[in-house]
């Protein structure tokens, strides 16, 4: 049991069950992502529970998740990621006490290459998320109305016409019979309202 309780380990799972929480909150949905974040997290604490650790170094890290929300959810301003991924990687690399307080317990090439690795992964998946969010949408329903289309079929309280390329399902007020060219009036849920287009 002592071998498994190594600031090594402890330090890649923490890492890890962080990197995990990230890839949760940006993909959400399967609940694995979830479940082998709490999985590696709760090892992780089950380590540093048994190994003496700096105070400081974990409330560096616990601090660190605010100015990361402020910039996923908020501010969108990549000021406040830089500020997240510091504090993830110092306060990571020091939570364990070494010799002295400013002394890591964690092998600094160790820290070194999953500090690189994890502060290049935060930087990119944030950075493409907020430009995703940023993003306007490839298909926006709400366009179509005032665009002219072709009804496919004899429209009343339903039917479906053909409008910027795509297939919809239409209603009007009057009877259009095929073939008519239509104009949108408005949109229902996924049911285009049309008239006749003079």
């Amino acid at each position: 049991m002592e071998s498994l309780i190594n600031p090594n380990v402890a330090y890649l799972l923490l890492v890890s069950g962080t990197l995990l929480v990230v890839m949760a909150i940006f993909s959400p949905g399967t609940g694995l992502l979830e479940l082998g974040a709490l999985f590696l997290l709760v090892l992780a604490g089950w380590q540093v529970y048994n190994l003496p650790f700096n105070l400081w170094a974990l409330v560096i890290l616990a601090v660190g998740v605010i100015p990361f929300i402020v910039a996923v959810r908020k501010s969108k301003k990549l000021v406040y990621l830089v500020v997240a991924i510091a504090s993830v990687v110092i306060g990571s690399s020091f939570l364990f006490q070494g010799e002295t307080w400013w002394q890591p317990a964690v092998n600094p090439i160790l820290a070194l290459a999953v500090s690189i690795l994890a502060g290049m992964y935060l930087w990119i998946a944030t950075t493409k998320v907020l430009e995703a969010d940023q993003r306007e949408p490839a298909h926006d329903p709400g366009r179509l109305i005032g665009q002219l289309g072709e009804a496919k079929t004899d429209i009343s309280d339903e039917g479906s016409v053909q409008v910027a390329g795509e297939l919809w399902s239409a209603r009007s007020e009057q009877t259009i019979p095929n073939g008519t060219t239509v104009r949108v009036l408005s949109r229902e849920g996924l049911t285009l309202l049309v008239e006749q287009a003079s």
